[in-house]
């Protein structure tokens, strides 16, 4: 897909660490410019507190054989979102691909029903899944459907299919992902008659900065974690889900998938890329068929 985005402008929203990461530096490997957001910079951190920066990954970016431009901006803030899409009009004159991967949520609360919950943190924690993506599209959309083509690409965890059959960690965390999953449909029904496309794509088991960090692993010995987790096994790295995006947004008939849900490795086998390792993970078929019916842990014909 070398090249194949020259030309193109994205906005990756979210892009400081994980999946957005992952999605920026494939973006711009396809030779595309890329504006990374987020709210970690050199200038100071998120509520996160993590190290990553989107000065980093815009430096990525580059390297990969991409532009790319580091903008600091809370996505929760409508005037801060509205400048960065003049922004891009006034340097770029346009924008054909938004990726929607804003989170940053600090605190998972496993197995809360609602009563149960922070209640503060939950709304908080909504706010952050929804209202951001919602904000950004709100004023990234007009530029965006100036141009047949575009694609817009919301990142969630877990396939349509697979989150409505399981109860997703907490009541709050369930209604968050399920949220993205209709912000997704719903772009899908509003773009279509101005020739643009709307998805919902969710990664697999990820191998992000703070996943890696939390098993104690790096990505150079990350089959070590699998000691402790063995269904580890079936994870990515973030530069899958990036491949994903960027075979989409170089499909000219990517329209076809409108409105769908689709996973990283259900589109690897469609487009034929991989991993960084040359596998193709299929974590969501693992998932249903090895890890929720018990089984030991085998990817065996699932990467």
């Amino acid at each position: 897909m070398t090249g194949s985005l020259t030309g193109k402008v994205a906005l990756v929203a979210g892009a400081t660490r994980g999946a957005g990461r992952g999605i920026a530096v494939e973006l711009g490997a396809a030779g595309a410019t890329v504006y990374c957001t987020g709210r970690s910079s050199e200038s100071g951190r998120s509520e996160m507190d993590r190290p990553e920066t989107i000065e980093e990954t815009a430096a990525l970016v580059d390297a990969a054989g991409g532009h790319g431009i580091p903008v600091r901006v809370d996505h929760l803030v409508p005037e801060e979102v509205r400048a960065l899409v003049a922004r891009i009009e006034k340097e770029q004159g346009a924008l054909h691909v938004l990726v929607n991967d804003i989170w940053g949520a600090t605190k998972m609360e496993w197995d809360k029903p609602v009563w149960e919950s922070d209640l503060e943190y939950g709304l908080h924690q909504l706010r952050l899944a929804v209202d951001t993506h919602a904000i950004t599209s709100h004023f990234a959309l007009p530029l965006l459907i100036k141009n047949p083509g575009g694609l817009v690409v919301e990142v969630t965890d877990g396939t349509d299919e697979y989150n409505a059959a399981n109860y997703r960690v907490s009541f709050f965390y369930d209604v968050a992902k399920g949220a993205v999953s209709r912000i997704a449909f719903a772009l899908a029904h509003e773009l279509k008659s101005f020739g643009c496309t709307a998805v919902l794509l969710t990664p697999g088991w990820l191998r992000s900065e703070f996943m890696l960090e939390q098993f104690g692993v790096s990505e150079e010995n990350w089959r070590d974690a699998t000691k402790f987790s063995p269904h580890f096994a079936i994870s990515e790295t973030p530069a899958y889900v990036g491949r994903a995006v960027a075979a989409l947004a170089g499909d000219s008939e990517v329209a076809r998938w409108n409105g769908q849900s689709l996973s990283s490795g259900q589109l690897a086998r469609v487009y034929d890329f991989t991993d960084v390792d040359g596998s193709q993970p299929d974590a969501w078929r693992y998932l249903v068929e090895v890890q929720d019916r018990g089984l030991p842990a085998d990817t065996t014909g699932y990467r």
